[in-house]
C-alpha cells in the first residue's frame, strides 16, 4: 500500500495535509507521537474524496475534532488523521425557541460566546468545555448538570463508505459520556441545537460564574485531556483518589493534579506510557482500598494498544 502515491492524487489542497506530524501540537495533553498523515477536513467533498480512497486501498481513517479528550499513544497514528474542521452556524427563530445548526468542527467555547452577544441561552453550562460541537455530541459531554443530549435535536453524519444520515434526537442512544457514535461508525458532519431566548445580563452571569468555578477547581494551568476518569454509578472518582492518598502522585511527568483528582496532568514533558502506567497505579490502588473499579474518560488513539 503506497499511501504517499494515494495522497497525492487527491484533489484535496495540499496544504490541508500534513506528514509525520506531531501529534503533541494537535491534542490539549500536549502528548503524542506523529500521525502518518494528518488532514485537515473543512469541506464534506473532501471527507468523501478521503473515504473512497481509504476504502479501495485499505488505508486506516482515525477521526479527531480539537484534540481535547484524547490520549495519543508515543508510537503515533498509523494511516490517516481527519482534523474535523467543518464550520457553519445558522441561526433559525420560532419564537422562545432558537434552532442553532452548527458544523462539527465548530468549537464549543466560541459558539457559547456567540450565544451570549445574540442572547441565546443553553450553552452557559457547557461554555467552558474545550472540545468542538461533535466530539461533544460523541461522547455526551457534559458539565454543572447538564448534557449535549438536553440541547441536540438532530445530527447528520457520514459513515465510512462516505453515506449521508441524519439522526433525530431519541435515534442517538445518548447515555452518561457516550452515544450511538461510539458505537458505531459515522463522522459527525453537522449538529442542530435547540435553545431558548435569554438575557444578556444574566447568560453572562452565569458563564463568568461556571468559568471561575473552573479556574478555581481544575488544573487548567497544565496540559490535559480533561477529565480522566468517568464517574462511579455510586461513587465519586476523585473522592475515592483522594482518600487514597494519590494526589500528587507522578510517574515522570504524569501527575494527579494536586488541584482535582479526577484529572492527569502533563507536567512538562510526560509521555502517553507514563500516563497509563500512572492510570493503572491508581486503578489498581483504589481498586485494592474501596474494591471500586474506575473507567477511563478519555480516548486512546494510536497503535499499537492493548487493552
Amino acid at each position: 500500500m503506497d499511501i504517499e502515491k494515494q495522497i497525492k492524487n487527491l484533489k484535496i489542497s495540499k496544504d490541508k495535509i500534513f506528514y509525520q506530524e506531531p501529534m503533541k501540537k494537535h491534542t490539549t495533553f500536549k502528548i503524542g507521537g506523529v500521525a502518518e498523515y494528518l488532514i485537515k477536513i473543512d469541506a464534506i467533498e473532501d471527507l468523501k474524496e478521503i473515504l473512497e480512497m481509504s476504502n479501495q486501498n485499505n488505508i486506516p481513517i482515525t477521526i479527531i475534532g480539537n484534540g481535547s479528550n484524547l490520549l495519543v499513544l508515543d508510537k503515533g497514528i498509523q494511516g490517516i488523521t481527519l482534523m474535523i474542521k467543518l464550520e457553519k452556524v445558522e441561526i433559525k427563530e420560532t419564537g422562545e425557541t432558537i434552532q442553532i445548526t452548527v458544523g462539527a468542527g465548530e468549537k464549543l467555547g466560541k459558539l457559547a460566546q456567540m450565544c451570549l452577544q445574540k442572547e441565546i441561552m443553553g450553552l452557559e453550562e457547557l461554555s467552558g468545555i474545550p472540545g468542538t460541537i461533535g466530539g461533544a455530541i460523541r461522547m455526551n459531554a457534559g458539565a454543572h448538570g447538564r448534557e449535549m443530549k438536553d440541547i441536540v435535536k438532530t445530527v447528520k453524519c457520514i459513515d465510512y463508505q462516505g453515506k449521508e444520515k441524519e439522526f433525530k434526537k431519541e435515534e442517538l442512544e445518548f447515555d452518561y459520556r457516550s452515544s450511538i457514535f461510539k458505537k458505531e461508525k459515522y463522522i459527525i458532519t453537522e449538529v442542530t441545537l435547540e435553545l431558548q431566548k435569554g438575557q444578556k445580563e444574566k447568560i453572562k452571569a452565569k458563564m463568568e460564574e461556571y468559568a471561575t468555578y473552573r479556574k478555581e477547581k481544575q488544573p487548567i494551568e497544565y496540559p490535559s485531556a480533561g477529565s480522566t476518569f468517568k464517574r462511579g454509578a455510586d461513587f465519586i472518582t476523585a473522592k475515592l483518589i483522594d482518600e487514597a492518598g494519590l494526589k500528587g502522585y507522578t510517574i515522570g511527568d504524569a501527575e494527579v493534579s494536586t488541584k482535582h483528582s479526577g484529572f492527569i496532568i502533563n507536567k512538562g514533558e510526560a509521555t502517553a506510557k507514563e500516563v497509563l502506567a500512572l492510570v493503572k497505579y491508581v486503578q489498581e490502588k483504589v481498586y485494592e482500598k474501596f474494591h471500586k473499579k474506575i473507567e477511563l474518560e478519555i480516548e486512546i488513539l494510536g497503535e499499537p494498544f492493548e487493552k
